[in-house]
């Protein structure tokens, strides 16, 4: 029988396996960034839920104490974080060459798909699911098998990884900041409400209500 460790390792490779392609091609045919994205969330956290049936039991209780407190955490956090890379767009377009062709090529990944769809699906999937699969599933059961700093490294890597890809530095530096961030977060509040408000407001921001591009 695997154990909990090697499932948590296997669903690390498959989550690699299936988004690099996603940030390589973007789309292929009708099939867009936006609906594959959705789409991979959707399976790795089917089987997140169904090898861990107390993850249900975790979030319920996350929602179900100090919920007010929570969401205003989060959206404060989701402020934070907009402000530290409204900070970070204006000194890397004066410090580096690349960083305007960079910052236009992480918004390319929008492509024809309209904002409605693309706010729709951050709202309801992307953004919630990014935080129950990165911290909420990977980064909680690493850090108990490797104790919470190594969990959190190792998450940390793994995300950051999968936007290595993408050969875009302006990215992969984003997704490394956001894991910090995210990542020190949820280890210090172990609350998934906190992480899931903060990323879902911060990715409808930043990418449809007020960009950097």
């Amino acid at each position: 029988m695997t154990s909990p460790f090697n499932k948590t390792l296997l669903l690390s490779a498959l989550a690699i396996l299936l988004f690099s392609p996603m940030f390589v091609l973007h789309q292929i045919g009708p099939f867009d960034f936006w609906w594959w994205m959705s789409t991979n969330l959707v399976l790795l956290l089917a089987i997140c839920f169904l090898s861990d049936r107390d993850y249900l039991i975790l979030l319920k209780k996350d929602i179900s104490e100090g919920l007010g407190r929570k969401i205003g955490m989060g959206l404060i956090s989701a402020f934070l974080l907009y402000l530290l890379f409204l900070i970070g767009n204006y000194l890397s377009r004066n410090w580096f060459d690349f960083a305007g062709s960079g910052i236009a090529g992480v918004y390319s990944f929008k492509g024809d798909a309209a904002g409605i769809r693309i706010a729709f699906l951050m709202l309801l999937l992307i953004g919630p699911g990014e935080e129950l699969l990165w911290r909420g599933y990977l980064q909680r059961k690493l850090s108990l098998k490797t104790g919470k700093w190594a969990g959190f490294i190792i998450a940390l890597l793994l995300y950051t990884g999968v936007h290595i890809f993408t050969g875009n530095i302006m990215l992969i530096l984003a997704a490394l900041i956001c894991g910090l961030f995210w990542g020190w977060i949820y280890l210090k509040y172990n609350s998934m409400v906190i992480n899931v408000i903060s990323h879902t407001v911060w990715d409808v921001v930043v990418f449809l209500l007020i960009p950097f591009n």
